[in-house]
């Protein structure tokens, strides 16, 4: 007896695995305006449990193809929204999809598990033609999960966190030895960080460099903290190191980002102290914040632009078959009015 072949699943099958109509999935597949998100992700759910993607050919008939590149980015809308450093990497990033005529669909995301879905919705339904991933950790799932979608991809992080795929970076480490040895130089002794969350990858490099350049030059009186980057966090931070008895409050505290540091520089005030004369504050990417502040912010600074337009670039050497993972640069010191030799 001949098995009856397996249906074969249509449109019509996946609008009513969504509840919607074959015009939304439709819509949703060509990524065209007029859904809300929560029903775009259900039918893209709908299609990935089906097993069911567009006709590409009759896609391209219709002239429907999309030239999109994806970021997605786990970070609290309201945080991503007062940093500097995402606004000039996207507008980097943005400055080189022009050129191409592409576009950047933006997503924030709540969860690493999140992003594997949307990711993986994306490419299945032809939705980009590659993507950008920040934020790396150890053991990213995000990195496997794209290697087995075969989508070109560029990781923004070191290549110990980025797996087989294409990676572009900054040289955190050589940047943190060099701030230590800055503050070092200017005869700090007690030093502080207050640094990234502590799950991302990133954050560890510049914690073990801190670390191994404190003990390569005898500083004794060390710490660091782990913060989500924000200026309310980067304020409980350095409210905590300077409520510190004086044999063991930092004399000077290096920061992750620019908010933080910001942040720092007014809870000094704050507390009666002087910046430079108490304490040293040292930011990192240097931004139009640190040259707006009194006394002017010193930090660590590199083309955050350039940097952008660079992982733009290299996305589309990797969908074109080529694209080499690269170090971008290592953040340069600018000093500036907040740091300088310890009092006594």
């Amino acid at each position: 007896m001949t098995a009856s072949p397996t249906p074969r699943v249509t449109i019509k099958d996946v609008a009513a695995r969504a509840g919607v109509s074959k015009g939304a999935v439709s819509l949703a597949f060509n990524h065209k305006p007029g859904l809300a998100e929560a029903t775009r992700d259900r039918i893209f759910t709908a299609a990935r449990e089906l097993g069911w993607e567009p006709n590409l050919t009759a896609r391209s008939l219709a002239g429907s193809r999309v030239d999109v590149v994806g970021l997605a980015i786990c970070r609290p809308a309201r945080l991503l929204g007062l940093e500097p450093f995402y606004m000039d990497f996207i507008s980097g990033v943005e400055s080189v999809l022009t050129e191409h005529s592409c576009s950047l669909l933006l997503r924030l995301v709540r969860s690493l598990e999140e992003e594997v879905g949307l990711q993986e919705s994306w490419w299945r339904g032809r939705i980009i033609g590659g993507a950008i991933l920040v934020d790396l950790r150890a053991d990213d799932p995000r990195v496997p999960a794209v290697e087995r979608l075969g989508m070109p991809a560029v990781a923004v992080g070191h290549p110990s966190l980025a797996g087989g795929l294409t990676s572009v970076w900054t040289d955190d480490a050589t940047a943190v030895t060099e701030a230590v040895r800055y503050l070092a130089a200017l005869g700090h002794r007690r030093v502080a960080r207050v640094g990234g969350a502590a799950a991302l990858g990133h954050s560890n490099i510049r914690t073990a460099a801190f670390d191994e350049a404190a003990r390569g030059l005898g500083l004794a009186g060390v710490s660091q903290v782990a913060t989500d980057f924000s200026g309310d966090e980067g304020a409980r931070a350095t409210r905590s190191l300077l409520s510190a008895s004086g044999a063991d409050r930092p004399t000077a505290i290096l920061y992750d980002n620019d908010i933080m540091a910001v942040a720092g520089l007014s809870v000094a005030a704050e507390m009666g102290l002087s910046v430079p004369g108490d304490v040293s504050l040292l930011a990192w990417d240097d931004s139009q914040l640190c040259r707006l502040t009194r006394p002017t912010l010193s930090a660590m600074s590199h083309d955050v632009h350039g940097f952008g337009a660079d992982v733009a670039r290299t996305l589309f050497g990797v969908i074109g078959g080529g694209g080499e993972s690269h170090p971008v640069a290592t953040p340069v010191l600018t000093p500036r009015g907040s740091t300088a030799p310890p009092k006594g």
